[in-house]
């Protein structure tokens, strides 16, 4: 597309619009739990509350162990799929970029994406029920550091998980780089 003048404005596309501080999407995926965490902060550091296990809109209760994934910059770690487990994340350090897409054939949001950005400079947890593809992608210059939560303990003899390349695959339509606007 050509545009010689102002008077071309309308031709030209509008920036993603984050209505919701950390997410993009038309709309959050049927079943996924965002929420953004509060920091306290004073002179000896800061603190933040990331999960309650009585926590009922996260289904926190239904946690069964917690793990450490630790990524260097500009690392993907992903596509993921689960048949039963939920996952809850929460970067503990860095910044992340969180993209889901609905693979169930029966949900209302059947294929839709989300990315959610997620971090030091915004503290927010996820839930994630089961059938939704997931990755993360550390998008900051430094380790990042995802505490996952999953509903199931991991067992090395019924691995509830099914991967998919990030890059090369027919089955999700998504481009990891950065979206330049």
């Amino acid at each position: 597309m050509k545009i010689e003048s102002i008077n071309d404005f309308k031709k030209l596309e509008g920036p993603r619009v984050q209505e919701t501080p950390g997410f993009y999407g038309e709309k959050l995926i049927e079943g996924v739990v965002i929420k953004k965490l509060k920091m306290f902060s004073d002179e000896r550091g800061f603190l933040c509350e990331f999960i309650r296990l009585n926590d009922e809109e996260l289904k926190a209760s239904n946690i069964k162990q917690m793990i450490a994934s630790y990524s260097y910059p500009g690392m993907i770690k992903g596509w993921h799929l689960h048949s039963k487990q939920e996952d809850h994340l929460f970067c503990v350090s860095g910044m992340v970029k969180i993209v889901l897409y609905d693979f169930r054939k029966e949900s209302p949001t059947y294929g839709l994406i989300n990315e959610i950005f997620m971090g030091d400079k915004s503290p927010s947890i996820v839930y994630i029920p089961p059938g939704i593809f997931h990755g993360t992608k550390n998008i900051g210059v430094d380790i990042s550091v995802v505490i996952g939560m999953p509903s199931l303990l991991y067992d090395i003899n019924d691995v509830d998980e099914r991967r998919v390349n990030p890059i090369d695959n027919d089955i999700i339509p998504y481009d990891w780089d950065c979206k330049m606007e």
